[in-house]
């Protein structure tokens, strides 16, 4: 038996499956009297069929109405433009200010990192295992500062 004939079954299988399950209801696979599977979706006269699959019809069932959003009650607190307003300029004033105490942070952070860099580089250490943990501390103060402007900018 050639080893090839398997795979040009199922790829005869599977565009047969793949096309006639679209355009019809039923899938058959009938063998014939030499064993050769042919994959159909009119059985017509063959014999030794089995069906795959049976398309189910669709459900014409109508999809759930959407609720409406109910409107908000009349004794829901409301802040007055003034309130908001002074809030606004809070949270931009602690806004800038943590910013501020970040970049310090940074800068801190990438002194002591140059530092360490001539101590172990002085020293003859492994520079990326000592290096890591100060590395890693710079990183962290420059992905806040970005967060932090990130924030700012998306104020009103």
């Amino acid at each position: 038996m050639n080893p090839r004939l398997p795979l040009y079954f199922l790829l005869d299988a599977l565009l047969v499956c793949g096309l006639g399950v679209a355009h019809a209801d039923t899938l058959f696979k009938c063998t014939d009297a030499e064993g050769h599977a042919t994959y159909t979706n009119n059985k017509g006269g063959a014999k030794n069929c089995t069906v795959l699959s049976r398309e189910q019809p669709v459900s014409s069932f109508p999809a759930p109405k959407s609720r409406a959003s109910a409107p908000t009650p009349g004794d829901f607190p409301k802040v007055g433009a003034g309130e908001q307003k002074a809030r606004d300029t809070d949270r931009h004033a602690i806004l800038n200010q943590e910013l501020a105490t970040e970049q310090k942070n940074l800068d801190d952070a990438r002194k002591t990192l140059s530092q360490q860099e001539t101590t172990a580089s002085a020293a003859g250490a492994k520079l990326p295992e000592r290096l890591k943990p100060y590395q890693d501390t710079v990183q962290l103060h420059e992905r806040n500062i970005e967060a932090l402007k990130k924030e700012l900018a998306n104020l009103k």
